[in-house]
């Protein structure tokens, strides 16, 4: 269901900030206790108390919880005739002022705060709370004393008061600007005011709500809102159509000192922190800063296959280590990334920041080049690809990202899932960023409406278009392709490590009418919507298969061409057939005569890349109706998993070891092999040089690490080489927590 704002606000806790409790006293050195008859003149006073948020380097917006504050007394009689106050110098004044000495904004990661906030997965000691109440716009914030909580605005009402200390209940609106709040305390009374200074360790941070109904961010599902916030792992999809892999990644958005980096992320973007309020606004940034090329963004992409200044991107197994050395080098692109990882690290900065976020893989993923709608392959007078005009391309795969939010600068029931692209492919207003697309606009064919919708439906529902070149230099449609784009969209399924098949949100059923009616809409506002054609009649059909998981690497390659006749008459067919290396994004390496149908690993170990990708391209012509066949397709060489076995219990605290195993599929010798463990909650990313692997060897190595965190936790593991890339495995290790026996 797309997601709409809700009218009135739930009045539940959640937006409120517990207490913050004041607690007044002498302020001079003479005077050590003060008489319990000024205690009712002291809580008086308090109740002209405010309290001010200053901006800082992020926004700055308060939610204040529990604080104490304690002052001094009111003059009594005996310090003037007739009751009348004498007049003090500067530095009497400063006595006799209201002061705060402390303020306590109950910050524990287990207490009431950041539990009914959500927040107390953060590895962090600040108070973190997600924003729920009206807020009028600025980043700097101004928080009154109440009677009485009314929930429309920023404000505060004394729940408790007790000796020297008043306890508050704070609201914070569900448009609060998100990021880090400096918090001081200002105090009046009849001698005048006083501010408390700023103490670092009581920056407040704000985060999106999706548990509040009148956050724009807002999801209606628990089960969802603990998966697409709260799960910290997550998995990723890639290979081809008919050869589906999966990887685990280490998302990590609650690990110590991310919460930071993603803020220091929209920092570096320059942009507005008043704008930070806005999901909308939010999710172009960090699209944009997690790319380099125009902003020195968090990743820098490499598709060359030469990684030898920086980290392989299938080496990469989750998203801490990448922002924590972006942060670390104040900003300096991090090398390598590619599709996968630059939307695992999007996932890992909306989920810490509170907007519910998703990564998605497309299979068979089109890149439209000149915003035609379409998929142009241009052949020659012989059939033969003329490769300077074919910039278009097909990707076995590519991967991005979904985050949740209504949009109510859409038309009605354009809100819910939007597609967020991060990898730089073509620029939106200027800028290397995709999205939010709204699912819905794109399952339509409603291209108009905004973020970038027309890139993302040429992605899933371009049609493939196959012209012709002409004596005069022209070019005509011989030929086209209408269910070959978007197939197997998928993301982890809520609550399992089940992959989902998510392409209905973004299609109708391949072929029906309304899905053709949308690739219609699309096209016409394309910019080859008059070259557009209707379909022509067919009675040859040709399809490419391959037999249960398809070839594994080292292994000869083989595939099965169907061609059917569907007439009652005989036709013959003369097919052209070759085979291309390939990078995953459908760009080719090299090409090879494919004549026998049979691909054998001589000819093709010395050429394939990071994701062992190829294509087969098969054309041909029916010699009794003319009619031009043609297809292309994508296939991968399956390699095999690491396979991690831990050795012995799992307990908090406790050295654990666990065995590595690996067996070298290929006949020749894996050089310099790399592998990469991490862990969150066992172990922090760590690189093991373990050398050369011979031919058809088996090997196993010995990790020991001591688990911080209890519950379910995931060990991951990767293997890199240049002979053998996207070599990864995953194992499941229960903790347990350290018993008192053992204390």
């Amino acid at each position: 269901m797309p997601a709409e704002r809700r009218s009135i606000r739930g009045r539940s806790a959640v937006g409120r900030f517990p207490s913050v409790t004041l607690g007044f006293g002498e302020d001079t050195e003479e005077e050590k206790e003060e008489p319990k008859e000024n205690n009712v003149k002291k809580r008086n006073a308090c109740q002209e108390w405010l309290r001010k948020v200053c901006p800082c380097c992020c926004p700055k917006h308060d939610d204040v919880t529990d604080t104490e504050v304690t002052g001094v007394d009111e003059p009594s009689k005996e310090d003037g005739g007739n009751g009348e106050k004498p007049v003090p110098g500067d530095k009497e004044l400063d006595e006799v002022l209201l002061k705060v000495k402390s303020i306590d904004l109950l910050k524990s990661k287990s207490g009431a705060n950041r539990t009914e906030h959500h927040t107390h997965l953060y590895q962090s000691d600040n108070l973190i709370i997600r924003r729920g109440a009206e807020f009028r716009d600025g980043t700097h914030v101004i928080i009154p004393l109440v009677a009485k909580l009314e929930g429309d605005r920023w404000e505060a009402a004394v729940v408790k008061q007790e000796d020297k200390k008043i306890k508050l209940l704070v609201n914070s609106p569900p448009t609060a600007v998100i990021g880090r709040y400096q918090l001081t305390v200002e105090t009046n009374n009849q001698n005048g005011s006083a501010s408390s200074t700023h103490d670092p360790a009581n920056d407040i941070y704000i985060l999106f709500n999706p548990w509040c109904q009148d956050d724009i961010v807002y999801m209606d599902s628990e089960d969802e809102r603990q998966e697409y916030i709260l799960n910290d792992t997550g998995r990723i999809y890639y290979g081809t159509k008919d050869q589906i892999g999966a990887r685990t990644w280490n998302y990590g958005q609650f690990n110590d000192g991310i919460l930071a980096v993603c803020l220091f992320v929209m920092e570096k973007s320059g942009t507005s922190p008043s704008g930070w309020g806005d999901p909308i606004n939010v999710v172009r940034i960090i699209s944009a800063m997690v790319n380099s090329p125009d902003d020195q963004g968090v990743l820098e992409g490499n598709w060359s296959g030469d990684y030898s200044n920086g980290t392989s991107p299938t080496v990469w197994s989750g998203s801490v280590e990448i922002l924590k050395e972006y942060h670390k080098k104040n900003g300096t692109p991090v090398k390598y990334g590619q599709c996968w990882v630059f939307a695992g690290v999007v996932t890992t900065v909306l989920r810490c920041l509170g907007v519910p976020t998703r990564t998605v893989t497309n299979f068979s993923s089109a890149h439209d080049t000149d915003v035609s709608l379409t998929t142009d392959v241009y052949l020659d007078e012989n059939l033969e690809p003329i490769e300077y005009l074919n910039v278009d391309s097909i990707w076995n795969f590519h991967v991005w990202n979904d985050c949740w939010m209504a949009r109510e600068d859409l038309p009605p029931g354009n809100g819910g899932w939007q597609a967020v692209d991060a990898t730089p492919q073509e620029t939106s207003q200027g800028t290397y960023c995709c999205g939010p697309a709204s699912l819905a606009a794109v399952r339509y064919g409603q291209v108009f409406l905004k973020h970038d919708t027309s890139f993302v439906f040429a992605e899933v529902n371009s049609d493939k278009i196959y012209w012709q070149k002409n004596a005069d230099g022209t070019f005509s449609q011989i030929y086209s392709e209408k269910k070959i784009v978007g197939v197997s969209i998928s993301t982890k399924a809520v609550g399992s490590d089940e992959r989902s098949d998510i392409t209905h949100l973004y299609k109708h059923p391949e072929g029906s009418d309304e899905e053709r009616i949308a690739v219609e809409t699309a096209c016409s506002y394309g910019s080859k919507a008059k070259a557009y054609s209707s379909p022509t009649a067919e009675d040859v059909s040709l399809e490419v298969t391959l037999d249960g998981e398809g070839p594994k690497m080292g292994k000869d390659a083989e595939l099965m061409i169907t061609l059917k006749n569907s007439s009652s008459q005989q036709r013959s067919v003369s097919l052209h057939s070759q085979v291309s290396v390939m990078y995953y994004t459908g760009v080719h390496k090299g090409r090879h005569p494919f004549e026998e149908w049979t691909l054998e690993y001589k000819d093709y170990k010395d050429k394939l890349m990071d994701q062992a990708a190829l294509m087969l391209t098969v054309s041909g012509r029916v010699k009794e109706t003319q009619q031009i066949l043609a297809t292309q397709f994508s296939f991968r060489l399956r390699t095999p998993d690491l396979i991690i076995k831990p050795l012995g219990k799992a307990v908090v605290g406790e050295k654990m070891s666990v065995e590595i195993s690996f067996t070298n599929p290929l006949p020749q010798v894996l050089k310099a092999v790399v592998f990469h463990v991490e862990g969150l909650g066992l172990l922090t990313a760590r690189k093991i040089n373990y050398g050369d692997i011979g031919s058809h060897a088996t090997v196993s190595l010995t990790e020991q690490f001591i688990p911080t965190l209890s519950g379910t936790r995931k060990l991951l593991a990767s293997l890199d080489c240049k002979q053998l890339t996207q070599v990864h495995g995953v194992s499941d290790i229960t903790v347990e927590e350290k018993s008192n026996a053992s204390l």
